[in-house]
């Protein structure tokens, strides 16, 4: 699955603007069924997150939609500030997940949601956010037209994603002291295994080390290197060159 990742953010990571970056992120994963995205970098809200202070801290870098996908209309309005799921995942930290998952397509609660999304023509979507210092955040929409092609390239979409908001992170607000950090031999070849897809137990059979100590190395290297989770761990080191 590396590879494949590389190959779709190759062009996006090569560029050293935001706006560029996203589009050309944009063009590689349309082939894949992307028919929408969004990215942006802005800071989260000191106050409590509502939909309001979500929608008003700004920061959109581009988005590629329906002319009449607007915050004026009313489908857009709907699920930006009537029906916002999405703020659970922000207020715990996810980095990746799919709209579905929060808003259950089968949940009669969420059906008018989906029909504004349709709108934009998203019959699923995929979100992959990064998380940095006080209270930086950067974060990618992707949507699709069709639900099983977003389910076919759900991995792909979401830790490339993560690369890609990893990217415009830096661009935006370039890190401090984060290429500085230090990561052992074996820390690094753990988060390569689980950029490849690998549990801690296959890990630690291709490192001749115990499960635990497999473990040990990638919470290691996640801890060192300020990442919320493992796959930003590693979507830190890849849009970095650290690996």
């Amino acid at each position: 699955m590396l590879s494949q990742v590389m190959a779709h953010t190759a062009d996006a990571l090569a560029s050293n603007d935001a706006e560029v970056a996203s589009q050309r992120f944009f063009a590689a994963m349309a082939p894949l069924g992307a028919s929408y995205i969004q990215t942006r970098v802005y800071r989260r809200p000191a106050a409590a997150l509502t939909a309001q202070r979500h929608l008003e801290a700004g920061g959109i870098v581009f988005r590629s939609a329906p002319a009449s996908w607007t915050i004026e209309s009313e489908a857009c309005r709907y699920v930006c500030l009537d029906c916002n799921p999405l703020l659970q995942p922000i207020r715990e930290g996810w980095t990746r997940y799919t709209f579905g998952g929060v808003a259950p397509h089968a949940d009669r609660r969420f059906g008018r949601y989906w029909d504004a999304m349709s709108e934009a023509r998203i019959a699923e979507a995929h979100c992959a956010t990064s998380y940095g210092e006080g209270g930086k955040i950067a974060s990618l929409h992707l949507g699709f037209g069709d639900r099983a092609a977003a389910a076919e390239n759900g991995a792909t979409a979401q830790m490339a994603g993560l690369l890609l908001t990893e990217h415009l992170m830096a661009l935006r607000d370039p890190p401090v002291g984060v290429e500085a950090v230090s990561l052992t031999c074996r820390e690094r070849d753990a988060l390569v295994l689980v950029a490849d897809g690998k549990t801690d137990w296959e890990i630690s059979v291709i490192l001749s080390v115990s499960e635990a100590t497999a473990r040990f190395h990638v919470d290691n290297a996640r801890r060192k290197l300020g990442a919320v989770t493992r796959a930003q761990a590693v979507a830190r080191l890849l849009a970095r060159n650290l690996i």
